[in-house]
């Protein structure tokens, strides 16, 4: 008989991971948390969360009343990047530490979707951030607004558009940008007028929308 260890994972990890045991494929059945992270650079490796903001849609719409923001305290940091995020490393916002903040997010996400634009950034700050906590990589399947961008037009010849140049694009105003719920606010807004060009003949499903090389990872 053959012995092996398994990895012993805290409670709440076991938790979350709980709740991957069905996967729905009906967008108005679909609890999507847009997030954003704002961090000291774009150095995944490198680089440290400085806070997350997040928004949740349920039945293809906004509820504001379920939103999620936590700034995080950090040893790294990059003076450089205040005048992008406005953070500074002392103030008087109310920080938590790395992992607090990590634990409060998976509990907050559940099995939700995620969506962000230029998804993998952020997606790999959490990854990164979980490692340091020597867990595994996120679970839940994610869609990126970029790419969705690009899945409603013919002319691919330039791949990569900025939030500002989308939210210009769709008259989305630029409140709170560079905030990390504020930018989650503007993307959960873009992801919604994307979807509705997409479904214009109301049959479209999770699976549509997903990368196919990144269906059923992270």
């Amino acid at each position: 008989m053959g012995w092996f260890s398994r990895k012993s994972y805290p409670k709440f990890w076991e938790d979350y991971t709980s709740k991957f045991k069905n996967s729905e494929e009906n967008l108005e059945a679909i609890r999507f948390i847009v997030f954003d992270t704002e961090t000291t650079g774009l150095d995944p490796k490198n680089d440290r969360i400085l806070s997350i903001g997040c928004i949740a849609i349920i039945h293809l719409k906004i509820r504001v009343s379920d939103q999620f923001e936590y700034y995080l305290e950090q040893e790294h940091f990059n003076s450089e990047t205040v005048k992008i995020h406005g953070l500074l490393k002392e103030g008087k916002l109310n920080k938590v530490e790395e992992e607090n903040a990590i634990i409060e997010f998976l509990n907050y996400v559940e099995n939700s979707v995620l969506v962000a634009h230029h998804a993998a950034f952020d997606i790999a700050m959490i990854n990164n951030a979980l490692k340091r906590m020597e867990l595994p990589k996120l679970k839940n399947k994610s869609l990126d607004t970029s790419h969705l961008f690009n899945k409603t037009r013919l002319d691919t010849s330039k791949a990569h558009f900025s939030l500002d140049e989308l939210a210009e694009r769709f008259k989305i105003p630029l409140h709170d940008r560079h905030t990390a719920s504020g930018d989650a606010y503007i993307t959960a807004l873009l992801f919604l007028k994307l979807v509705s060009i997409l479904n214009k003949n109301g049959s479209l499903k999770l699976k549509d929308l997903l990368k196919p090389e990144r269906r059923g990872l992270l």
